[in-house]
């Protein structure tokens, strides 16, 4: 039964977002793995191939997309009081890190982020997109829920590295969105392998295949595998993502061979089915 629903209930009617094509969350079971680097890169791949690209970071206790975009602007008000989203690096962005500078913290109940993730779906003019990347929270909780149960996804990305705490959290995120009937489009192995300048062998600093295998193991896609390269590092730590240099720059080939991954299964995934519908028992 997904949570938050008690027997016999039905899940509330899931809406898409007005002009946007295709809605993908971008999850992972934990912390630490890199989520929001491949949210970013991924949105900015989509741009650099030609699609009109949003990004909403729903990751409201760690914001972090505005930092790895570069961009400090305040997102501006309709006088219908609709969101205008803030435009960085070829795409539409919106950000708690945005409304809520600085070191302060966010400290929220689960029906405060319910009203902000509402606010952020419902009231931001997105115009029309090709794709709106949702970068969740890690983990299964509130946030997670209130997408879910608010918008249409069309299906869902979910990051992990090869180290076996990791897999055992990615399984559990896996497993919730097929509980509520959202596609899983497929796992992205962060921090794969690391090639070493020196001697050129790669070194499997977390291990390496778990993400395939785990995938195997649900019969999902491995979407790609992205090597630990300090450029990606520093490209989010300095607001130039690596993506956003185009597909031939350094470290960025497999970003967007991610990115191509994600397109075919989403075609693959609008021709099979009709937009998710679920009846809890």
């Amino acid at each position: 039964m997904p949570p938050g629903t008690m027997p016999g209930q039905q899940m509330p009617q899931r809406q898409p977002i007005p002009g946007v094509k295709y809605l993908i969350a971008v999850a992972s079971g934990k912390g630490g793995v890199g989520k929001t680097t491949v949210a970013v890169n991924l949105s900015l791949a989509l741009a650099k191939l030609g699609n009109k690209v949003g990004l909403l970071d729903a990751d409201v206790y760690g914001p972090n997309v505005p930092i790895m975009l570069g961009s400090t602007a305040e997102p501006m008000a309709t006088p219908q009081q609709r969101i205008i989203p803030v435009q960085s690096q070829g795409i539409k962005m919106i950000s708690m890190g945005l409304l809520n500078p600085g070191d302060k913290p966010v400290i929220w109940r689960g029906p405060m982020l319910h009203g902000v993730i509402t606010q952020f779906l419902r009231s931001v003019e997105w115009g029309e997109l090709d794709y709106l990347v949702i970068d969740l929270p890690p983990g299964t909780g509130d946030v997670q829920l209130t997408l879910i149960q608010t918008v249409e996804v069309t299906g869902a990305v979910v990051v992990t590295t090869p180290s076996t705490v990791a897999l055992a959290d990615v399984r559990k995120a896996i497993e919730m969105f097929r509980q509520v009937n959202v596609e899983v489009l497929g796992v992205v192995e962060n921090m794969s392998t690391f090639s070493c300048p020196h001697c050129g062998k790669d070194i499997d600093i977390f291990g390496h295949g778990e993400g395939a295998k785990t995938a195997s193991e649900y019969g999902v896609p491995l979407l790609g595998e992205i090597e630990i390269d300090p450029r990606i590092r520093l490209g989010g730590d300095t607001g130039n993502p690596v993506a956003a240099q185009g597909e031939s720059a350094p470290a960025a080939q497999s970003l967007y061979r991610v990115a191509k991954a994600v397109v075919a299964r989403l075609v693959e995934v609008a021709a099979t089915s009709s937009g998710p519908s679920v009846q809890i028992d």
